[in-house]
């Protein structure tokens, strides 16, 4: 029997939160310092332990066969269901849990004054990080639908306390509450739409039951559906990933949170937390109802493109750094869904890359703004209440430039390879559209070089004249994500060599679909011609 990884990757960190909550670890009296020290040490102890199991389940993982499940567990959950405990993951998964398990050490770092000197808080705050690492890992790996859907809602939980209880925002309850809402309109839409899905699964002629692991997505794919039923399940599993992703109309939630919710909360939610919605269309949608997807497709495509550009000019307009930065994700995530839908293998590998590259990119952006509104006298995050930071901070605005321009999609950056993927890609399927997203690239040039002009150079402003610069600790969590950047910039294929299989895979089942139909046209007409004979 093999080493169960990816069990592993999801109960470490809940073994370590309850470690890091329970009263018994930390002995010292509420509110001390030393509950606090000992609660982020054991805490981003544990997220480093992650990284190496990490390490281990990429070296068990095989390139060669990336558009296969790996290092897969199953076993029986509930059989009077069908519903199984099911892991695996094919290349695109892989790096999705990579990108979380690699960004929680992270924001923990980053956040080690953030949340004061209180033991029992910082054993809740650090405890709800871990426990949202675990779920996403879980729900990245999960291949089971029934399984997907349980974890697409528990993530909701800690995410929810994350904002609210911990936020740093006036407005954080009001942005955690519609957060939660938004959420819960999208998971209760997609039940339904799995709660169908399974009647769809035939049942055993002899016992008259469906089988045991009928909602394993193996079982679930290449299900004959009527063309109405099967469009219908689409839409409610397309609406919840949307809802997630998040795109135009159903973002509103996502500048609320970024604004209220802490820099390392909001790097979380939106560079990995976010990635399920569109992880769902490019495992679920497509595989699960090629018709559907080509047939939502045209919409779709205009949605992803009203994203990028209205992401783009809402992002321009903004005076608060971190929901700035909120607004440029909602473009971003029009660009991937763009690739996604336009069923190319080159866009669609593109877009799988591209949500590694935006998780770097944003992250660092986030994490550096975070850095930059905690050395505010008033913890501002207004932008103009910073100028002329570039020769006060030299490495804080040289961090921020680069993370800017990775955001930017500069050339020689990881996000240059995976947006140009996506473009020339979404070219040879919808060029009409394709040209209409590309004013999206100079959009996001003005809102981060103009923001970078504003914060940065001219006059200092009144009082960060002594500001002080990232120091080392701030230096270390950085660099990873600047790394990262660069050299997935210059070696893309580290990366592509796991995303290019399961995206000609899934290329792959919607061709077979436009192939099936032509086919069918064409037997009918051979029927028609075969019809006139015989009548002659």
């Amino acid at each position: 029997m093999t080493f169960p990884w990816l069990t592993t990757l999801v109960v470490f960190p809940l073994v370590a939160a309850a470690a890091v909550w329970l009263p018994g670890l930390v002995r010292t009296r509420r509110g001390s310092a030393g509950g606090a020290t000992l609660a982020k040490t054991t805490a981003l102890g544990a997220a480093l332990v992650e990284v190496l199991l990490l390490i281990g389940a990429f070296v068990e993982f095989d390139t060669a066969t990336a558009a296969e499940y790996q290092l897969s567990e199953t076993y029986a959950w509930i059989p009077q269901i069908g519903a199984s405990y099911a892991l695996g993951v094919d290349g695109v998964s892989l790096l999705l849990i990579a990108l979380a398990v690699v960004l929680v050490p992270l924001v923990l770092a980053a956040a080690w004054r953030e949340q004061g000197d209180n033991g029992l808080h910082l054993r809740r705050y650090t405890a709800l990080v871990l426990i949202l690492e675990a779920l996403m890992v879980a729900v990245f790996a999960a291949r089971d639908v029934f399984l997907f859907y349980v974890l697409f809602e528990a993530v909701l939980i800690p995410a929810y306390f994350l904002i609210g209880g911990f936020g740093q925002g006036p407005r954080r309850r009001r942005a955690a509450v519609r957060f939660l809402m938004f959420s819960l309109a999208g998971g209760l839409i997609m039940l339904a739409a799995v709660i169908a899905l399974y009647f769809q699964v035939p049942v055993d002629p002899e016992t008259g039951l469906r089988p045991e692991d009928a909602f394993l997505t193996a079982n679930l794919t290449g299900l004959e559906l009527d063309t109405v039923a099967g469009r219908l399940m689409f839409a409610g599993f397309f609406i919840a990933f949307a809802i997630k992703a998040p795109m135009v109309p159903v973002h509103t939630w996502l500048p609320d949170v970024a604004g209220n919710a802490t820099p390392g909360t909001s790097t979380l939610l939106i560079c990995v937390l976010d990635k399920i919605g569109t992880f769902g269309m490019l495992t679920l949608c497509l595989p699960l109802f090629p018709e559907a997807s080509r047939w939502a497709a045209p919409l779709v495509i205009g949605l992803a493109v009203v994203s990028v550009l209205y992401g783009a000019i809402a992002a321009i307009g903004q005076t608060d750094l971190l929901r700035l930065v909120g607004w440029t994700s909602v473009s971003h995530f029009g660009f991937i869904i763009l690739g996604i839908f336009t069923f190319t293998e080159l866009g669609t590998a593109g877009s799988a890359f591209m949500m590694l590259n935006h998780g770097l990119a944003t992250g660092a952006l986030f994490l550096t703004a975070g850095f930059l509104i905690a050395r505010h006298p008033e913890k501002s995050q207004v932008i103009s209440d910073y100028s002329g930071l570039r020769t006060v901070t030299p490495v804080l605005a040289g961090t921020f430039l680069v993370a800017g321009l990775a955001t930017l999609s500069l050339p020689g950056l990881a996000t240059f390879a995976s947006e140009i993927m996506v473009l020339v890609g979404a070219f040879g399927d919808a060029p009409g559209w394709t040209l209409a997203a590309v004013p999206g690239v100079v959009l996001a040039a003005l809102y981060i070089l103009l923001t970078y002009q504003k914060m940065f150079t001219g006059d200092v402003a009144e009082g960060l004249d002594r500001m002080p610069d990232i120091g080392r600790r701030e230096r270390l969590v950085a660099a990873p994500l600047v790394l990262g950047l660069l050299v997935l910039g210059l070696v893309p294929q580290l990366a592509l060599d796991y995303v290019d299989a399961p995206a000609t895979e899934a290329v792959a089942a919607i061709e077979a679909v436009a192939d099936g139909g032509a086919d069918d046209g064409a037997a009918g007409a051979d029927d028609t011609g075969a019809s006139a004979e015989g009548n002659e």
